[in-house]
């Protein structure tokens, strides 16, 4: 592929990915900087239970290009808990369709996110507004 047009890749929904490509993907994101990438027991337990995955693919090399992971009821909520996209295709509109599939696929879900800060600017540049947000953490074991 010549030119990187997020529309002449292949889209695909469903979590039947690869485990490693999927890893090596977060990697390549540098999302794999804060998911635990080297626990595979948990990476796959993570991919297995996400019920809403859109993959894009470039499609010449088969080549996983971004991924947007997400739990939805597909009626009111989508928390997209994971959005990669290779480093090579950022910049490029491949993160905005994800969304914009995800919320297709979601039906008529709302799609909350929590952001890293390195993509805080990036969400509302796609759409995204702010509100209020509250996290409980796993308790820690003894």
């Amino acid at each position: 592929m010549t030119t990187q047009d997020p529309q002449k890749l292949d889209y695909r929904v469903g979590n039947d990915i690869d485990l490693d490509v999927m890893i090596e993907l977060y990697k390549d994101s540098t999302l794999g900087l804060r998911r635990p990438v080297d626990d595979r027991p948990r990476m796959k337990k993570m991919l297995e239970g996400a019920n809403l995955v859109i993959t894009a693919w470039e499609p010449t090399t088969n080549v996983l290009v971004g991924i947007a992971r997400s739990l939805s009821d597909f009626s009111f909520a989508t928390y997209l808990s994971d959005m990669a996209v290779r480093l090579s295709w950022q910049r490029h509109g491949v993160g905005r369709e994800l969304v914009r599939r995800t919320q297709i696929e979601g039906g008529q879900a709302t799609v909350f996110l929590f952001a890293a800060p390195a993509a805080v600017d990036y969400y509302p540049h796609i759409g995204f507004t702010a509100g209020s947000g509250w996290i409980l953490r796993p308790a820690s074991s003894p």
